[in-house]
Order: structure tokens, then sequence, then C-alpha cells
């Protein structure tokens, strides 16, 4: 018998969890593991939010971790960003309404031995994504890593790949003071205090590219190290903050390299002394928000070509892109909480403003939510999504990018006129907080059609948890605008 920490005797064979692939892998795993002398490995899952959570896993139990999973608590799903479990978890079915989430049960991490790689910056260490499961062998329903597959699974049943390229904002300052006396301690803790490594307000110059080059040199070569498919790292015009653009790539790979990506660089930040955030708009002075770009187009599974081509140059983009358009347009409302997901990622949707406030699309148009690249004859005809924050989870917001988009292509929709002036058009508005999202989500009847009621409840019952909390704390705007007045 094993220890349940370490899962149950053969879980992943007993079960047939793994394809041909993931089978031939595990083998390799162990041996690497084993040559490269590595001391432990990390076996992570992608959360509810798309954060890692894992267990660190000595190098002569590894193969017994793969083969047998390794155990987690349920708690573990039913928290929201601060950390705080939001359901009754000592309740009859966890307030979940299910056997398996009563009493803080266990659940299996089954790891994905295909997607092994060494983390440069920690000392042997080597890192494995995982699924989860339930000790009956059956997938956790509030997997979202399982949610993406389910809907590239609906689309290669309609003939056609998802790729998909990332081109991500964040901020990366000095940390003066990271907080860590007891009494800062908390759910949520006090964030760090922090200084900027560039002024800023100076988009793409050289100069500011190399004030900031000693600490983007060392992120690039331990991203590069585990393989993420860098492209180009550049300087945005917003102060200490940077932009890194990715190599496209084709299914479940974008949505893991994203997690994988946003770890990484926290890690390697924190290492050099830096702190670095994917918070949509931090609350320092002078800082500008930071969004997520989704480029994103279809292939032929049959012909290998991208089936967002148009004929000829009077069109954006084929009649299906033009269709997938109308789906990404009709649902843009509904799937704000899966691209939007915080609070805060709001602040963002302003006029005037390089993001989206409304639910349009224009030919190579920053202004628009949907900017359209490519023309005919060019195999990177594609359309840009600027909808997101980069603290989206990329397997919802991935998701909901093509459910949304097939289902333009299944009731063949046709798309509203490009627009030229995008903050002048009147168009269905996009949430204006993370309330409105909610609300939106629940008069968007078709993604429960798609990820299934558990699931939208689940993740809405976690919002809902977050709102609660926010409305209930006093703000220093009311502070400032009612304190002295009244």
């Amino acid at each position: 018998m094993t220890n349940a920490s370490m899962g149950r005797d053969n879980f992943a064979e007993r079960f047939d969890l793994w394809n041909a692939e993931q089978k031939a892998a595990v083998k390799d795993v162990v041996k690497q593991v084993k040559d490269l002398d590595l001391e432990v490995v990390r076996i992570s899952f992608p959360d509810q939010h798309g954060i890692l959570r894992g267990k660190t896993i000595v190098a002569d139990e590894i193969e017994a971790a793969l083969n047998n999973g390794v155990g987690m608590v349920t708690t573990l799903l039913a928290k929201d960003t601060a950390h705080k479990t939001v359901f009754p978890w000592f309740t009859e079915g966890g307030g979940f309404g299910m056997e398996e989430m009563s009493g803080g049960g266990d659940f299996l991490m089954i790891a994905d031995p295909t997607t092994f790689r060494v983390l440069p910056w920690a000392h042997k260490t080597g890192w494995i994504m995982a699924d989860i499961y339930f000790p009956n062998g059956k997938p956790v329903p509030f997997s979202t890593r399982q949610i993406l597959r389910d809907a590239l699974s609906e689309l290669g049943d309609a003939g056609y790949d998802y790729v998909s390229g990332l081109e991500v904002e964040f901020h990366l300052f000095k940390l003066e003071d990271p907080n860590l006396r007891p009494e800062q301690a908390g759910q949520p803790a006090e964030p760090p205090e922090v200084s900027l490594l560039a002024h800023g307000f100076q988009y793409l110059t050289e100069q500011r590219m190399d004030e900031l080059d000693p600490y983007l040199e060392t992120l690039r070569r331990h991203l590069l190290d585990i393989g993420l498919p860098l492209r180009t790292l550049e300087v945005e015009f917003g102060p200490s903050q940077v932009e890194i653009t990715f190599d496209p790539g084709v299914g479940l790979t974008t949505a893991d390299d994203m997690v994988l990506f946003r770890s990484a660089v926290k890690q390697i930040a924190h290492r050099q002394g830096l702190h670095a955030t994917f918070m949509c708009r931090p609350n320092l002075p002078n800082l500008f928000s930071s969004g997520w770009h989704l480029h994103q187009s279809l292939v032929n599974k049959k012909t290998g070509q991208n089936a967002f081509i148009p004929d000829t140059d009077d069109e954006a983009l084929s009649l299906l892109g033009q269709q997938f358009i109308a789906g990404l347009l009709k649902h843009a409302r509904g799937a704000a909480l899966f691209s939007t997901p915080t609070i805060n990622g709001y602040k963002r949707y302003q006029p005037y403003s390089l993001a989206p406030d409304r639910a349009l699309w224009g030919k190579d148009n920053r202004g628009a939510m949907l900017r359209v690249v490519g023309g005919a004859g060019d195999p990177g005809s594609r359309i840009e999504n600027r909808v997101g924050e980069p603290a989206a989870n990329p397997y919802l917001y991935l998701a909901s990018q093509i459910y949304s988009g097939l289902d333009g292509i299944n009731n063949k929709l046709e798309p509203s006129v490009p627009v030229d002036a995008a903050y002048d058009t009147e168009a269905t508005p996009l949430p204006r907080s993370l309330l409105d999202a909610t609300f939106a989500l629940k008069e968007d009847t078709f993604f429960r059609e798609k990820f299934g009621d558990q699931f939208i409840d689940y993740i809405l019952h976690i919002k809902e948890a977050e709102i609660s909390r926010f409305l209930s704390t006093v703000t220093d705007w009311e502070h400032k605008e009612y304190f002295e007045i009244f």
C-alpha cells in the first residue's frame, strides 16, 4: 500500500489515464531525473484561477508519484483569490452537493509526463504539470485544463485545430520591503513595497530597454531554458512595464505555457530581489494597465492550412473567420468573466486607451476589441482579441473563445461591419465591473450548455464571494470622498 499523500497503487494504469505518448514518456522522465542527478521534482496542477499548486517529490519517489498519483486536499478547489475557502466543506457534499468533496478528502494529481522539464533557477529541480482526479478514477469536474480539452475536442470534431499566440504585459519592480512581519500576514497579506526599474513613458526606446536589460536577460535565459517559445521582449509605455510575446502554439500548449510563464516570471524575479505582477492595474502612481492580447486562428486538419485566410484583399478574413468573429462578438459579455476574472481588471476598460470598452471589430484597429490582422495569401491571418487581462485563467479564456467562435460557425452568424472609430461607434458595451460580468454570464445560457451547470455555478460562487468581500470593504476613495464633508 502507498502512503495516502502519494496516491493509490498503479492509479494511472488502473484507470487508463494516459495516452500512448504519455505512457512512453514515463520511463523517459524517470531516466532523466536519474541521469541529470535531480534531487526533487515539483508536480503541480493549475487551479480554478490558473495558479499552480502542487507538491515537491524527492527524486527516489518520482516513479511512484507518476504511477500512483499525488494526494491533494479537496479544499484547494474551494478557494477564492485570497485563498479563502468559500464553500462550507464540512457540510454534506462539501457545499458542492458531491460526495467526493465532503470532509476535505483527497483528490489526486496525475502527472502529464510529456510536460516534464528542469527548472534552471531552482537547485536540481524538475517540474511536471498534472491533471486531477478523484480516488474513484473520475475526473474532477472543476479542472479547467480538462474544460479546455473538451473545447478543443469539439473543435477537432468540426475539423479544425486551434492556434493561438500570447502577447502579455506585466510589471517588474525592485522589491524594497516584502512586508513579512507577522502582523502583515493574512488573507490577503500586506502587499510588498516596491520601486521602479525604469521611469517609462518612452515606448520602445532602446534607452529604456537597456535599463531593464540586466533583469530581463536573466528572465529570458531561464524562460527559454524551460522551453517557452519566446519571440520578443519589449518595453511598454508605462513605468516598469514590459511585454513578452510568444510564437503561436497549437491546442493545449498555449494555456500550459501561460500558467508556467506567469509562475516562472514571479519565481525568477523574486530570486533577483524583484517583484513581478500580472495584476492588471496596480494601485501605484503613474502606472498603466496591463493587458493580455490573444491571437488566434483555426487550421484545417485535412489541409494544414490557416482557415482564416481570405480569398481576396477586399475581405478581412475568410467566411469562416468572419463567422468566428461573429461568435466572439455575440458572447463577448458572457465571456468577460473568463477573460477578465478579477475586480481590478475592469479598471482597464476605458475609452481612447488602446483597450476595448465595447464589442466590435476592425481591420488592424487597436481600439477595437477584435483586431483582424492579415489578408489574402497571408498565412498569419488571425484575430487578436484585446479584451483579456494577464491574470486570466488561460484554460477558461481559450475555451470561451473556442466555444464562442464555434457558435458563430455552426449558426453561420454574420459579424457587424468593421469599424474605424472604435470608441465612437455604438455597440454592445463590455461589462463595467466583475459584478456586471457575473450578471452577463448568467444571462448568456450558452456557456451553461458548454461548460456545464455545475462548473458555471461553481465559478460564479467563487467570484460572488470575492465581490462580497470587496463590497464590504471601505476603500480609500470612500474615505477621502465622505470623511470630511459629512
